[in-house]
């Protein structure tokens, strides 16, 4: 378990079924939180959904090949640092590099034993994320675990999309600091995004909703005519 709290988990993104049931049997009876595609759209949606701490990659899939979904994660920013185990069943040397070039953390041969597997995905998770007390931020009953993705508040766990991820993040990183809707684009979209001002009032309503499900005081402050902060509340309501 990571962090000695959550199972890490696991996303399998394989279209041999009988396949997909051994290793789901397995790996949760070592320890990880599984879930599973049957093809690479299938497996990014799944990972925008919900970003798992570490995908299994299969190299021969249906529709779009394993290469192609390992450079679309490693394009995207939110998941660039996403660990990708391949599975395939080419071994020769050439598809091998090929594989660790497009940018896959290891790579493994078929047939191979589920332990085999479990051995290298706890591997690729100890150099991923070593376990430092700079991995995790909190501000209030609000704390965000960077090397298990995991966001809690008051202990349980709040469910957020990526970009309310990295929202709330930049909020934990300078708490009570307020920013205007284009620092906050900038910040959080990158600066070359082509995103509208407005499209930030849309994610911090789902942020504020997320954190605020179980009941908790609003801790995203509205300042009129200048942007957000990350606050106490001081017995007013924030508004939008």
């Amino acid at each position: 378990m990571i962090n000695g709290t959550m199972k890490p988990s696991i996303l399998l993104v394989e279209d041999e079924a009988a396949l997909v049931t051994l290793l789901t049997y397995n790996l949760e009876k070592a320890g990880f939180d599984v879930r599973a595609a049957m093809d690479g759209d299938e497996g990014l949606t799944m990972i925008a959904e919900r970003l798992p701490d570490l995908v299994v990659l299969d190299w021969m899939l249906p529709e779009v090949s394993g290469i192609e979904i390992c450079r679309q994660i490693r394009r995207n920013k939110v998941t660039a640092r996403l660990p990708v185990i391949m599975l395939t069943a080419r071994g020769e040397e050439a598809d091998r590099l090929r594989g660790l070039e497009t940018g896959a953390d290891d790579y493994i041969t078929k047939p191979f034993s589920p332990k085999e597997l479990i051995a290298r995905i706890r591997a690729v998770l100890r150099r991923s994320r070593p376990a430092t007390s700079a991995d995790e931020l909190s501000f209030a009953d609000v704390r965000l675990d960077l090397a298990a993705h995991r966001v809690t508040r008051n202990g349980r766990e709040v469910h957020l999309g990526p970009t309310e991820f990295r929202l709330l993040r930049h909020f934990l990183e300078n708490p009570g600091r307020v920013f205007s809707r284009e620092r906050i684009l900038d910040a959080v979209w990158g600066e070359d995004a082509y995103v509208e001002p407005r499209t930030v009032d849309v994610h911090i309503r789902r942020l504020r909703k997320a954190l605020n499900d179980s009941g908790g005081a609003d801790l995203i402050r509205t300042v009129r005519a200048a942007g957000y902060a990350l606050d106490r509340p001081s017995g007013q309501m924030a508004t939008e």
